[in-house]
């Protein structure tokens, strides 16, 4: 994959199983990214210095070191980069919870296609603003985003969102009041393709994280209509 039609997305794959690694590198490579590997925090933090990766595929149980420190330390070095996390299907919920500030996570055991699926995805979402022109802020009551500086303000205060908050939260406010199905949101915020993508949990997931930084700033704002899907607050 090109970033804006230049060089291939470069991404850092962080992962102590050696046989994993493999597989995810020749995959990755298949679908024309340029892959370093790393198996420890000190390996990836010295190839994220030596050659900056556009995309970040961590693996959270690292031999001498967390996965999200890791990944926070990378986004603190280059805040645009696209983080995706790996983490086990069974993984206590604050572990999960703990990754608001990713851009996508993977359970573990994952299907090859899905991993590459994602990876494409996050990068398409973290490289929009490259491309987008100048528009007038979106706005919905207290809230509004600027599309020429991906930033998020609410009753003026700003909101620090990450790429995948960002996109999710643009798309509710450009459809208004109106309740979006959860498998729109899949297919416009994640670009999933298959209908049965709609089990998983990671709508949820991530509409928890706009709750808890919006909700900080003033009255709930995001809606659940059951077995539906999701909407903003009626003005």
């Amino acid at each position: 994959m090109t970033v804006n039609g230049k060089n291939p997305a470069t991404v850092l794959v962080v992962e102590d199983e050696p046989s994993i690694a493999d597989v995810l590198a020749i995959a990755l490579r298949y679908h024309h990214f340029d892959v370093m590997t790393a198996g420890t925090v000190r390996q990836a933090l010295t190839l994220a210095e030596r050659t900056r990766p556009d995309a970040a595929l961590l693996d959270i149980m690292l031999p001498d070191g967390d996965g999200r420190a890791l990944g926070r330390e990378l986004r603190l070095r280059r805040p645009d980069l696209a983080l995706v996390f790996l983490t086990a299907r069974d993984a206590p919920a604050e572990v999960v919870g703990a990754l608001g500030f990713s851009d996508d996570y993977i359970t573990k055991p994952f299907n090859i296609d899905e991993v590459v699926a994602r990876i494409h995805a996050v990068l398409r979402r973290t490289r929009a603003t490259d491309v987008l022109p100048q528009r007038p802020p979106l706005t919905y009551g207290d809230l509004e985003l600027d599309e020429a500086t991906y930033t998020v303000h609410r009753s003026g205060s700003s909101v620090q969102l990450t790429p995948t908050e960002y996109s999710l939260l643009r798309f509710l406010v450009r459809n208004g009041g109106r309740i979006v199905p959860k498998e729109q949101l899949l297919r416009h915020v994640w670009q999933y393709e298959h209908a049965a993508t709609a089990e998983s949990t990671v709508v949820e997931t991530y509409i928890s994280y706009l709750r808890r930084k919006l909700d900080a700033l003033g009255p709930p704002l995001i809606t659940t209509r059951r077995g539906v899907g999701y909407g903003l607050a009626a003005l």
